[in-house]
């Protein structure tokens, strides 16, 4: 253990074992550094890559719900169609410390701290009901639903909201916890989504920290999938 710590809402441990570092939130794995990049550009490329906007310089607007560490905004800023990013993080410890911290910003590459970025503190739930800001694509990067105060987030409700902050060709991504382990869970998702009015595309990839893991991009018109991804991607192209 290398760092650890509790706040108002999760018990923050980070560990080191030679080259890899990991997260764990209230005991449960977060990320190792050995291969959250497959998890991180899974999640963040295959809906991005095929929007309208994607070969337009600072054309797109993006939320990010959840991901305090700062690796999936990380990812948002390596496409020059990404004019901004807010990033809505219930715990404000969380993303001071992966603002702060040089081992972690080193991780993140500083993504945090970035000109395009805007980090708010706030209920993810709360904050969307109450914006009327209108976004191009969102990244849902979540914990599990392993309680209530979690699994309001992944409900009928929140994905509702949701779409109404999404811009006419707009697109979400949710991560969508294992489709082998928790296989209803993942279909769960896939199913309150299309109640929620989205088209869905469900699809998986192999993290070896997590093993099989699944996501699900959501939008308001039938998704293609495209071919505009950044350069220098190790695993999602």
């Amino acid at each position: 253990i290398i760092y650890s710590t509790s706040t108002m809402y999760q018990r923050i441990v980070i560990t080191g074992n030679g080259k890899d570092m990991r997260l764990y939130l209230n005991g449960n794995l977060q990320f190792s550094t050995r291969d959250e990049y497959r998890y991180h550009e899974a999640l963040v490329h295959p809906a991005l890559a095929a929007m309208p906007g994607a070969l337009k310089a600072d054309s797109q607007d993006v939320l990010v719900l959840g991901g305090g560490d700062g690796m999936a905004v990380r990812e948002l800023l390596k496409h020059p169609s990404v004019k901004t990013v807010t990033l809505v993080d219930l715990d404000s410890r969380m993303t001071k410390l992966f603002s702060e911290q040089a081992m972690l910003t080193r991780l993140n590459k500083d993504s945090l701290t970035n000109e395009k970025v805007n980090v708010i503190s706030a209920d993810a739930f709360i904050w969307l009901r109450s914006s009327d800001k209108k976004f191009d694509y969102v990244v849902v990067d979540f914990p599990d639903p392993s309680n209530f105060s979690l699994g309001k987030l992944y409900s009928d409700t929140f994905y509702r909201t949701l779409r109404k902050a999404l811009k006419p060709d707009g697109m979400v991504v949710i991560q969508s916890t294992s489709p082998y382990f928790a296989k209803n869970s993942f279909w769960c998702v896939v199913d309150t989504l299309k109640a929620a009015g989205f088209y869905t595309t469900p699809y998986h990839a192999y993290v070896p920290a997590f093993g099989d893991w699944g996501y699900v991009i959501g939008s308001l018109t039938p998704f293609t999938p495209g071919e505009n991804y950044p350069a220098g991607l190790a695993y999602a192209s």
